[in-house]
């Protein structure tokens, strides 16, 4: 413990956290990249990287030392994968979720670790598939797993990623194309409120059309027609520090992006200023819908 400071070594007052599923870390590095320069996230939350802990460190490795970097990532061969990025501290670093079941195998979905003196969960939660099937249920009983864990660790706690749920209609660009769909249900939104943390996106804009996930198919992003199901979820005595919450819309746009955009929370000091959910703003509003909901 530092007496002076009162923190433990490598707190850092003010801190950026972002989360960001890049749907394929090697297609998407040189945009990570850059994204790390212009935004300076102190600690990052990735979700889907697709490929091995190993060929993680051998691709970024470097890259991320060199922007002063440490990291843990916990991966798989071609699917799933998650990892966190951390410049005020990186300890006590778990990989899985104890007690999750597998599908059939575990698979690597969950890596946490203390960043800066607040516990860190970086999580790609399963989809589900389709209601009342198999995978259905393995994404709830995969969720009360997580839940059980984080209620035993430090209070002092963020849980961040692809959480594969849109915790109300507000969420979701027209409810009625969801009805019947996974990520919508009674039962996985009442899973999500049962962790008993703060979502600090829609506490700080609680009337603000916000998304975080655009389709590819038929130009959704460009029409806006998403879904909000990246979140960051606090404490209580976290989400009290937060300055600023938004959506990196930028980094959806351009050649080869991620179906996810990043958001970003910063915590006792805002160094954009608050600057409003979606950054740049999104575009104006459509009314069209389709037939079928988007793919995560």
């Amino acid at each position: 413990m530092d007496a002076a400071a009162g923190r433990l070594p490598g707190y850092r007052a003010a801190v950026r956290v972002a989360t960001w599923n890049v749907n394929s870390v090697k297609q998407r590095m040189p945009r990570l990249l850059a994204w790390l320069d212009e935004r300076g996230p102190d600690v990052v939350c990735l979700q889907e990287l697709k490929l091995t802990s190993d060929a993680f460190a051998a691709l970024l490795g470097e890259e991320l030392a060199d922007r002063g970097y440490a990291f843990a990532a916990h991966g798989q061969p071609q699917w799933n994968g998650v990892a966190i990025l951390s410049r005020v501290g990186l300890d006590e670093v778990t990989l899985g979720v104890e007690g999750a079941p597998g599908f059939p195998d575990p698979e690597a979905r969950a890596v946490a670790a203390t960043c800066g003196g607040v516990r860190v969960h970086s999580v790609y939660v399963p989809n589900g598939r389709a209601v009342d099937s198999d995978h259905y249920h393995y994404k709830l009983a995969w969720l009360a797993a997580l839940r059980e864990v984080v209620r035993g660790g430090p209070q002092d706690v963020l849980v961040c990623g692809d959480i594969n749920i849109a915790p109300a209609d507000a969420d979701v660009y027209d409810p009625a194309v969801f009805v019947g769909h996974t990520h919508v249900t009674a039962a996985e939104r009442a899973a999500l409120a049962e962790f008993g943390l703060r979502d600090v996106v829609r506490d700080r804009w609680p009337d603000q059309r916000v998304f975080s996930y655009w389709d590819y198919r038929g130009g959704m992003f460009h029409q806006d027609l998403g879904m909000r199901i990246d979140l960051v979820l606090a404490a209580e005595t976290v989400a009290g520090r937060v300055r600023a919450a938004w959506v990196d819309r930028k980094a959806r746009k351009g050649t080869s992006p991620s179906d996810h955009a990043p958001v970003v929370v910063d915590l006792d000091e805002a160094p954009d200023g608050d600057i409003g959910p979606v950054v740049p703003p999104p575009s104006a509003p459509r009314t069209r819908t389709t037939r079928k909901p988007p793919r995560d």
